[in-house]
């Protein structure tokens, strides 16, 4: 079942593009955007990204961190993150244990691929709870970053 508003949400730990660990506990007390991307390169992928760092001011005003975590591994996300001076973290789920926890996995996906990361916004609170899930079947699609954004503001 998806994980939905008031559920505790899952924790993590995957490597940065700086090869560091980062868990979803070491935001404990903030609030906490964490975004599932399919790929690294691809077109709507990098439209989404690139839309949260054009509005990453907004963000911070509402004293939200954003992870964005896809299953590429750290090293493409190394390049991704620097192509798109993207000022915010990208986690690789090379092992895809964060989006099977988060419910927010393709058992399929174009080209043959499985086990990709679905298209996903979700608000974590800070103790650790879910304010907000969206979770797309359609990678063609963007988030509601608007309603992101409103649930993020009624925490403040």
């Amino acid at each position: 079942m998806a994980l939905q508003k008031g559920d505790k949400a899952p924790d993590f730990t995957l490597f940065n593009t700086d090869k560091k660990e980062v868990s979803l506990s070491d935001y404990k007390g903030k609030n906490v955007v964490v975004l599932f991307f399919p790929l690294a390169f691809t077109g709507v992928c990098t439209t989404e990204l690139c839309s949260m760092r054009d509005d990453i001011a907004s963000y911070q005003n509402l004293n939200a961190e954003i992870l964005a975590i896809s299953v590429d591994s750290l090293f493409t996300l190394e390049k991704y993150k620097a192509d798109q001076n993207l000022p915010f973290q990208l986690l690789a789920d090379f092992n895809r244990t964060a989006c099977a926890a988060y419910k927010a996995q393709y058992d399929d996906f174009v080209l043959g691929m499985k086990g990709v990361a679905k298209r996903s916004a979700f608000v974590i609170d800070a103790e650790g709870n879910v304010q907000y899930a969206e979770v797309l079947d359609d990678a063609g699609k963007l988030p509601d970053f608007e309603a992101v954004k409103g649930t993020l503001s009624a925490l403040k």
